[in-house]
């Protein structure tokens, strides 16, 4: 693959994730207003994140299998189109009907399906065209393009939202139309020389996979939902507090939530070109994040009255995801062979949308029961996570093994 082609793949594989990315993201900064323009709950105003999430979550593994069935091309651009279509639906609702609440969640059920079918089969994608050394530095790209999202859409959903809060919904389909024909040109997959196993052989691969490896995949995959889950409870908790303690909205609200996922986007990035192929030195790491989030969580229980001091201490927690998320992504998208690589890296990223989707619900009940509690548990939770990472994943070096091996094998305990 020449550079300059292999440089645009890149692009192309980074603008996918980025994409998903936007669909929670950029809504965070707009909706105390939608709460407040449309009389809503903040129960039902979390749904909206909700909805999209749980959507993704039940979609994901099935478009995964598809994708190992037939190529990622063709899951990626269809999922993109939907999740565009998705975004039309919330916003003509918004500025068309009094009542418009249903139809958004309508719209945010098709934008998740959408999206079950862009990030996930994107890092399977990426294990797919790139092998080494090269596929972490790519993994990498891809959770930085992730988190990139994720510093760009609060600060765009501000500035949409100055407009009108519904406004976001209309950009939706802007930002897909790059991502697909970025997709389409830049994209060039292997044809399959073999044709697919059939299903029932399929399935007795992936149980395998699961039998062999199923207690280290268990604990990546909490790995990642709490990550997930830990993040856009914070950044639920921000945004309201920003705009109901501090009185900050706009532009400026959009760029304090950036700095934490700044921070995390630039931690990633380091992280995945680094690591190369060191198992060990991913466990870790990815140990050493957890800690990380659990000190800081425990200090946002005591130190969260000053703004400055909550932000400081909060990109403690920032480096600690931007540890853990590049060495999960790569433990994972390794472990497999190509033709089970998409079902298993779905379902690990299903398992990340759920962590989005309970986490503004559950936030809301923390934060009505105990500001210091909502940390103090939070804490507890990535504790029992790092530990559970450190007593399951054990990594067994073999001298002399191929690269091109289809799996990366464990000992556990």
């Amino acid at each position: 693959m020449a550079s300059q082609s292999k440089g645009m793949s890149i692009v192309a594989i980074g603008s996918i994730p980025l994409i998903m990315t936007l669909g929670n993201s950029m809504l965070i900064p707009v909706l105390p207003a939608m709460q407040s323009e449309l009389k809503l709950t903040p129960l039902q105003v979390s749904l909206t994140i909700t909805v999209f999430s749980v959507a993704a979550a039940i979609l994901i593994p099935i478009l995964g299998y598809l994708s190992d069935r037939l190529s990622r091309k063709i899951i990626i651009i269809p999922s993109l189109i939907l999740y565009g279509v998705g975004g039309i639906l919330a916003g003509f609702a918004s500025t068309s009907l009094d009542s418009p609440y249903v139809l958004i969640l309508i719209g945010r059920i098709l934008q998740g399906m959408g999206a079950a079918g862009t990030a996930p089969i994107a890092m399977a994608l990426a294990g797919d065209l790139f092998k080494g050394g090269e596929q972490s530095r790519v993994l990498g790209v891809v959770e930085a393009s992730n988190g990139l999202g994720k510093v760009l859409s609060p600060i765009l959903g501000a500035l949409f939202g100055i407009i009108a809060w519904y406004t976001p919904f209309y950009a939706f389909p802007i930002f897909c139309i790059i991502s697909i024909l970025l997709t389409w040109i830049f994209i060039k997959e292997k044809r399959n020389k073999q044709a697919p196993p059939p299903f029932a052989e399929y399935s007795k691969g992936i149980q395998h996979v699961f039998k062999e490896d199923g207690r280290w995949l268990f604990a990546t995959y909490l790995a990642g939902a709490t990550c997930l889950f830990t993040l856009f409870g914070i950044l639920f908790y921000l945004s309201d507090v920003l705009e109901k303690t501090y009185k900050i909205n706009g532009v400026n609200k959009g760029l304090i939530l950036a700095i934490p996922l700044l921070v995390m986007c630039t931690t990633a990035y380091i992280t995945g070109s680094k690591i190369g192929k060191n198992l060990e030195l991913m466990k870790r790491l990815i140990v050493i994040g957890f800690l990380a989030m659990t000190f800081s969580y425990t200090l946002l229980a005591f130190f969260n009255n000053s703004l400055v001091l909550f932000l400081f201490i909060l990109v403690i927690s920032s480096l600690g995801t931007g540890l853990v998320l590049p060495c999960v992504n790569t433990m994972i998208t390794g472990s497999v062979g190509k033709e089970y690589r998409g079902f298993i890296t779905s379902l690990y990223s299903s398992v990340r949308f759920l962590g989005v989707a309970i986490g503004p619900p559950i936030f809301t009940r923390l934060i009505s029961w105990s500001t210091v509690g909502m940390f103090l548990s939070i804490a507890a939770l990535t504790l029992l996570v790092g530990l559970l990472a450190l007593a399951m994943i054990h990594v067994k070096g073999k001298k002399g093994e191929k690269e091109k091996r289809t799996r990366v094998r464990y000992n556990y305990i």
